[in-house]
């Protein structure tokens, strides 16, 4: 097998850190997609456009759109979708962008996704004592701030 720079033996991928962190959160969200299609007939796109609409009353597609981490042409079509269901009014803002806010049944819709959301939360955490758990969020909160800051690097390559 080929080795690292330090001299250690290079890794399978099934072994790197960062192959089994996207193999799990992919598994947490497709059980996730699963259960809130049967549950309120939501696709994950739309789940997340709706909890993050619900935390941001001021949000404009594009941010929605970056928040969520998809393209603009994709929040738009979650976004249409969720008009079309009468989850989520858009009225006109400045310039052409628009405001996005939860109707009276999107916000229904949305306090069953995050009780839903947060019993999801409660038992992945309970397989954890209180000290795994406490370590895993502050080492995830680690690993983000650094592939932020690695993906910043990469772009200005």
């Amino acid at each position: 097998m080929a080795q690292r720079t330090d001299g250690r033996e290079l890794v399978p991928i099934s072994e790197l850190l960062s192959y089994r962190l996207s193999r799990t959160s992919s598994a947490m969200s497709r059980s996730a997609a699963l259960r809130y299609r049967r549950e309120f007939d939501v696709s994950l796109g739309e789940w997340r456009a709706i909890a993050l609409i619900a935390s941001d009353p001021t949000l404009t597609l594009n941010r929605l759109a970056r928040r969520a981490g998809l393209d603009k042409a994709q929040m738009s079509r979650v976004v249409s979708r969720l008009t079309e269901r009468g989850l989520v009014n858009r009225t006109a803002g400045s310039g052409r962008t628009s405001q996005l806010a939860l109707t009276e049944e999107g916000t229904r819709v949305y306090r069953g996704l995050i009780a839903a959301a947060n019993e999801r939360d409660t038992a992945f955490l309970a397989i954890l004592s209180p000290d795994e758990a406490d370590t895993l969020l502050r080492a995830l909160d680690k690993l983000a701030d650094l592939a932020l800051a690695t993906e910043q690097l990469e772009r200005e390559r």
